[in-house]
């Protein structure tokens, strides 16, 4: 995750989970708990697909949302999802 203030100035990286070759566990409540503790006005999140493949998956878009929908109520915006393959990437928010 990659937390920024309101001038998309990045305030802090942080690692939140890994996983394994075909799976994360990962909650809104861990993605939005520093950002939270900051007083953070932004989030970008990243993460990789080992396969290389950087296509977003089912699981990809329902966290995008889910991580959406929660950072919103606690007046964060989520201004990015990137999904990062092998060479290349992908953006799920745009």
């Amino acid at each position: 995750i990659l937390i920024l203030n309101n001038k998309n100035i990045v305030l802090k990286i942080r690692n939140i989970a890994i996983g394994g070759t075909n799976y994360s566990l990962i909650s809104p409540k861990e993605i939005l708990s520093e950002a939270v503790k900051m007083n953070a006005e932004k989030i970008i999140l990243i993460h990789n697909h080992p396969s290389g493949d950087s296509t977003p998956s089912e699981a990809d878009y329902k966290i995008t949302k889910k991580i959406d929908e929660a950072s919103a109520i606690l007046g964060i915006t989520l201004l990015d999802h990137i999904i990062i393959g092998d060479g290349n990437y992908k953006s799920i928010k745009y």
